[in-house]
């Protein structure tokens, strides 16, 4: 089974992966987030900051990692979000701007104005989305996609409010069910998420809920949520 668990920014994406990988034995793939490559990528910026150019090479890097670290588990892996979501982040982007923050002002049928960089933009980002369309029709078996229930996390990291969370929401649903792969929408506490994933795919646990998710939680913590601008040790 290769699984993905996809859904937004602060969906408990990363601790259900992690728990669920606990809990059935199944290997757990990721991409490193944008905040963890940003130093390497775009040595000094913060996510805001980065133009659209610097948004579209993010945006390949997770891509192409995510697609290295699929191909070495040939027997089945849980995916902590996928390929489909990085596209959808940037194509969002043509409408409420490469900064959304930028564009709160605007109405929900309003978007920024297309200008030639952002027609520019927008007609590389459909082009990767061919690619990284094919890509995910080729590699999923199905889709556990976690609604947005909870708060958005205010970390001083991620243009996104809810507006952008809402539109990239509605678009991963819309993309996985014209790529035709089975969307299984779960939700509820973490515990219930992964009762009814296991229910949903036939799992046999290999553990008890509890201690997956104790397991998930401490790897969780080790995970470097550092804001950019304290990682000067990366570009070093």
């Amino acid at each position: 089974m290769k699984l993905a668990i996809s859904g937004t920014y602060s969906s408990g994406k990363t601790l259900t992966s992690y728990a669920l990988s606990h809990l059935i034995g199944i290997p757990r793939t990721r991409a490193r987030t944008m905040r963890e490559l940003l130093p390497f990528a775009v040595p000094g910026k913060t996510l805001e900051q980065c133009n659209g150019a610097e948004l579209l090479q993010l945006i390949v890097r997770r891509h192409v990692e995510r697609c290295v670290h699929e191909s070495h588990l040939t027997d089945g892996f849980i995916s902590d979000g996928s390929s489909l979501q990085e596209w959808i982040y940037g194509s969002v982007r043509v409408i409420v701007g490469i900064n959304p923050n930028d564009s709160v002002h605007l109405a929900d049928t309003e978007r920024v104005v297309r200008t030639e960089e952002m027609a520019f933009f927008e007609a590389v980002v459909d082009q990767l989305g061919i690619a990284i369309k094919e890509h995910v029709k080729e590699t999923y078996d199905a889709f556990v996609h976690l609604p947005n229930e909870l708060t958005l996390a205010k970390d001083g990291h991620r243009p996104v409010n809810e507006r952008f969370r809402t539109l990239a929401d509605e678009s991963i649903a819309q993309n996985i069910d014209a790529l035709g792969i089975p969307r299984h929408v779960v939700s509820g506490t973490l515990p219930e998420r992964l009762e009814r994933i296991v229910e949903i795919f036939g799992f046999e646990p290999v553990t008890d809920v509890d201690k997956a998710i104790a397991l998930a939680e401490d790897e969780y913590k080790a995970v470097d949520m550092t804001i950019e601008s304290d990682r000067a040790w990366a570009t070093k």
